[in-house]
């Protein structure tokens, strides 16, 4: 799931609340890193995926002397709350992140675990993971982590009922997009996209989109390399100019800083035909399969993203989080559980599990399962979607140190809600951070 940093941001004291509830397994004044006693602790992003991860964990529990306990950190900010934690006594051993930024301040300050050891012992760790996909996780020249769940692409998803009830079908290109939301309000349909606005991270997958499509990849590498007039080009100009157009025609409606992502936010106006479409990464399949089976089954449909005339993006380009991590913990007591807990990530048992919940693993084993996913027509537009784009950005705010993310998720809203003009958005991401 942001993603990422995906849900909405919570109070203080409900956060540490919550904190303490998901993490209470980890023992009180014992100091993690090997946890207590003859137990690893997994921490994980706590969504609808947590059922496979409570499959592998049982069966590694199997055969292992050295239990895993799985731990979760449900809602808001999981990265921050992870960061309160990762250098105290309740840190995990192995934790759940997006590779790339997500990692870099705790590879800085000394706190994981190079995999280079465990890869010499088992060339599999690596080898049996695309290449593309595992050296996200690659900082400074050393591996500090394993892929788990599956690769997360962003896709155009629509309910298929609304659309037949307008007679529209899902746009190929940005002016049909355009042409289609005035359709639809026409029809009487007052939120024709569904955003959770109110979480922020959903409103930026649509700038990583338009921007990848007018410019190319090439515009955000060098903002992120530190080309901070990047932002101010004439591209970036254009892709602000239409996303402003989009916002304009109310196609997000009129409240959509004040929804969520779950909790009756965003999925759920798709799934009960409040909205037509949402961009979204790949796990919303997986959340309507649990939220919304019935219509995960016969309503839900999805695309690629509209091309945009003129644009020098590749078509074909797809933007997303490329994985997700495993990485470990240096002072875990146990590396050689925590080794072969990590050697579960490329088996057939978790391939399968995976693809259950339309989940896309990175293995070089997956396509031979495809048949087996819950929905493997949905897995061979994911599998083929990802094989043949050019290029595959990151999130932005993953892709960016974390230090950069809230001030970036602001910007974005406030561009979206009229706070910000385009001069005063150039200026926010301008100022953010880039090591």
């Amino acid at each position: 799931m942001k993603k990422r940093a995906w849900f909405p941001r919570a109070a203080a004291a409900g956060a540490a609340l919550a904190l303490g509830l998901s993490l209470s397994a980890c023992g009180s004044g014992d100091s993690s890193g090997g946890g207590d006693g003859g137990k690893i602790h997994v921490l994980v992003y706590g969504d609808s995926a947590n059922k496979v991860e409570k499959q592998i964990v049982a069966e590694f529990n199997k055969t292992s002397k050295v239990k895993a306990v799985l731990d979760t950190i449900p809602g808001a900010n999981y990265q921050q709350k992870l960061q309160t934690i990762i250098n105290t006594d309740q840190a995990p051993d192995v934790f759940f992140n997006w590779g790339g930024g997500s990692i870099k301040p705790f590879v800085d300050a000394g706190l994981l675990l190079p995999l280079d050891d465990f890869i010499a012992k088992d060339s599999g760790l690596q080898s049996n993971f695309l290449p593309s996909v595992f050296n996200a996780a690659v900082v400074d020249g050393k591996s500090y982590g394993v892929p788990m769940r599956g690769t997360q692409p962003v896709i155009l998803f629509n309910n298929g009922n609304v659309l037949k009830d307008a007679g529209v079908e899902p746009p190929k290109t940005w002016d049909e997009l355009l042409d289609v939301v005035k359709t639809l309000k026409d029809k009487g349909v007052t939120t024709p996209i569904a955003l959770g606005g109110g979480d922020k991270w959903p409103t930026l997958m649509w700038f990583e989109y338009v921007y990848d499509r007018v410019a190319g990849p090439e515009l955000f590498e060098k903002a992120l390399g530190g080309d901070k007039e990047a932002w101010a080009s004439a591209d970036s100009k254009k892709a602000l100019s239409m996303l402003k157009e989009l916002v304009d025609t109310g196609a997000f409606g009129k409240n959509f800083d004040s929804v969520k992502y779950t909790d009756q936010g965003s999925v759920t106006l798709l799934a009960k035909g409040k909205a037509a479409f949402e961009l979204m990464g790949s796990w919303e399949y997986s959340q309507h399969q649990t939220d919304n089976p019935e219509f995960a089954k016969d309503g839900l449909g999805y695309t690629t993203f509209p091309t945009i005339e003129g644009g020098k993006g590749d078509p074909a380009n797809v933007v997303g989080n490329t994985n997700n991590f495993y990485s470990v913990l240096k002072k875990t007591k146990h590396p050689e559980a925590v080794a072969d807990f990590l050697k579960l990530m490329y088996s057939d048992k978790f391939v399968k599990a995976q693809l259950g919940i339309g989940n896309l693993p990175t293995t070089t084993n997956t396509e031979k399962f495809l048949d087996t996913s819950a929905s493997p027509e949905y897995s061979k537009f994911q599998f083929d979607l990802v094989k043949k784009a050019p290029s595959f950005q990151l999130s932005w705010d993953q892709a960016y140190p974390q230090s950069a993310a809230d001030a970036m998720h602001t910007a974005i809203q406030q561009f979206f809600n009229g706070q910000l003009d385009a001069d005063g958005f150039i200026k926010a991401m301008q100022a953010l951070p880039t090591s």
